[in-house]
């Protein structure tokens, strides 16, 4: 395995761990970050991008999405020709066809990198996808050195846009999950509703899922009752309804419209 010179952009706790992995795997591995953060061992850290990117094969970019366009200019000029810009932020997918539009300007390679879980305890072995054209490249080499990424095409935003679908359910969750133990508490049946949940979710298969999409837009109508009334429940207990209220307006949408297309893989 040839080491390669990497730039790694964003020293936060993603990046750090990422980049110590690199440097544990042989690689020369130079960082920046605009805050004051601590350098992890082994990781050249400059005060300037232009000079943590200038002459690697390789840069990583861990920002906030809202960020990434900002980091990207900060060092295009930098960038050489094959060099593989790898964009690991999360953000929309036509910011990722706008990232490799520009990066394919100075003639380097674009990386949609869609990290799939959380990085402490991972490292360089998070579970990823990837898009773009230089997809192939970038899965081959993190791979070598003990990633776990899949190439998901040859288009930058695929690999965002499965992020994101996958985002809208467990952020949803997350968040109804939230409101209903804040609503357990207040009512005095956490204890009993944790429990409940837990039995619940892990005792849910392919079957009950298919129920839960399937069953659903034919009772919608009576569902809008229900949650009109577990709505009210939250509002009397001082909870604010907004994931519910948002559940309300779905089954009104599913009794108007019924059930939308869908396929099931």
């Amino acid at each position: 395995m040839t080491p390669m010179r990497v730039a790694v952009l964003g020293l936060g706790e993603a990046g750090s761990l990422i980049a110590s992995d690199l440097v544990r795997a042989g690689d020369e591995v130079q960082g920046y970050d605009p805050a004051e953060v601590a350098t992890p061992e082994g990781v050249v850290a400059h005060r300037e991008p232009v000079a943590a990117v200038a002459g690697c094969d390789l840069v990583l970019a861990l920002t906030p999405g809202s960020e990434a366009r900002q980091a990207l200019a900060g060092v295009l000029d930098t960038l050489e020709d094959q060099t593989v810009y790898a964009d690991l932020s999360t953000g929309a997918p036509s910011l990722k066809v706008d990232l490799a539009t520009t990066v394919a300007t100075r003639g380097a390679l674009f990386a949609d990198v869609a990290l799939m879980s959380p990085v402490p305890g991972r490292g360089l072995a998070t579970p990823a996808l990837v898009s773009g054209d230089g997809s192939e490249w970038y899965a081959t080499e993190i791979n070598r050195r003990g990633g776990s990424v899949v190439v998901v095409g040859p288009d930058a935003g695929e690999a965002a846009t499965r992020k994101l679908l996958r985002s809208v359910l467990m952020k949803g969750l997350a968040a109804i999950l939230i409101a209903a133990m804040e609503a357990a508490g207040r009512a005095d049946k956490d204890e009993w509703f944790w429990g409940h949940v837990a039995d619940q979710l892990t005792a849910m298969d392919e079957p009950m899922l298919r129920r839960l999409l399937l069953d659903t837009a034919p009772h919608a109508k009576r569902r809008v009752d229900e949650m009109e009334a577990a709505r009210d429940l939250l509002i009397d207990l001082g909870v604010p309804p907004i994931m519910t209220t948002a559940t309300v307006a779905n089954l009104q949408r599913l009794v108007a419209e019924g059930m939308p297309d869908v396929s099931i893989g």
